[in-house]
């Protein structure tokens, strides 16, 4: 699992807080991915004003997407 969280999300204060809530939600998430996954979580400019729960949405609903593929993709 990586994240991406560009300069356009703020300053260095600001990223690592948007990095900090996206690995905590996605350390609760791990056990619905498929065995030997990768997954890169980039973040947008908007991430950093997002509440907790609007980024666990986020996250739900590009998890469900990716289970929706077939494997090997």
């Amino acid at each position: 699992m990586g994240f991406v969280v560009g300069r356009a999300v703020g300053n260095a204060v600001t990223r690592n807080k948007v990095k900090r809530r996206l690995r905590d939600l996605m350390a609760h998430r791990l056990s619905t991915l498929r065995e030997h996954s990768s997954v890169v979580v980039r973040a947008n400019p908007a991430a950093a004003g997002y509440h907790v729960s609007q980024l666990a949405d986020d996250i739900d609903r590009g998890l469900r997407a990716l289970a929706s593929r077939p494997s090997g993709r």
